[in-house]
């Protein structure tokens, strides 16, 4: 196995087993960054997989498992797929160390499983993606493709906290914030997203060109 297929393993095991590890802490009765009493087992478990955290987690796992085990395709869907899981963990990184990180108080068990899914994924996936590729793949049109996900993601969020009252991030909780602030956060996000994957259609381009020079 050469290195780039190591990493991409390496990545595939460790967002599998973070994804798999707070899923047992969630069965377990545990918060997931709320303070607040935890609901029933059902309501619980449609909130983990309702976190962009989670999402983007299961979105590297996926790329990279196929990385690792498979050899990777050049189709449309497969390009899409791999930018959005690149930009949503990133975004997940950026916007945990910035927003989310200084208002958390987690220690234990918690405090390992929120350091690998907000941290260790997102390095492990960006630094596999820079140094092992694969590169010279992106399109210019596969960026506003790569958007669909976190508007869905968005438009769901905000209607089932409507709903329910419930919101997976303190930024999005329209009534504690209030619309104007949430509004706010989620167009910096929304410009957050853009920039970065547009900067890694740039890059992977630039990218694929020096390794085709090489």
């Amino acid at each position: 196995m050469d290195r780039g297929r190591g990493w991409h393993l390496v990545t595939a095991v460790v967002a599998t087993g973070a994804v798999l590890f707070q899923l047992v802490l969630v069965w377990h009765g545990n918060a997931v960054l709320d303070d607040v009493e935890p609901p029933a087992l059902g309501e619980r478990l449609v909130r983990f997989i309702g976190y962009f955290t989670i999402l983007s987690n299961i979105l590297v796992a996926v790329v990279t498992w196929t990385l690792a085990l498979a050899r990777d395709g050049d189709d449309t869907g497969w390009r899409v797929l791999r930018l959005t899981s690149l930009v949503g963990i990133t975004v997940t990184g950026v916007v945990h160390w910035f927003l989310l990180r200084p208002i958390l108080d987690l220690s234990g068990a918690d405090y390992l499983a929120d350091k690998l899914l907000h941290v260790v994924v997102p390095l492990l996936a960006v630094v596999g993606w820079v140094a092992f590729g694969p590169r010279g793949r992106v399109r210019g049109r596969d960026v506003l493709a790569a958007l669909v996900f976190p508007v869905a993601w968005l438009a769901y969020t905000l209607v089932r906290g409507a709903v329910t009252g419930f919101y997976p991030y303190p930024f999005l909780d329209v009534d504690d914030q209030g619309y104007a602030a949430v509004a706010v956060a989620c167009l910096g996000i929304a410009v957050l997203f853009v920039a970065l994957a547009a900067a890694a259609w740039k890059l992977d381009d630039r990218l694929g060109r020096t390794l085709q020079l090489k």
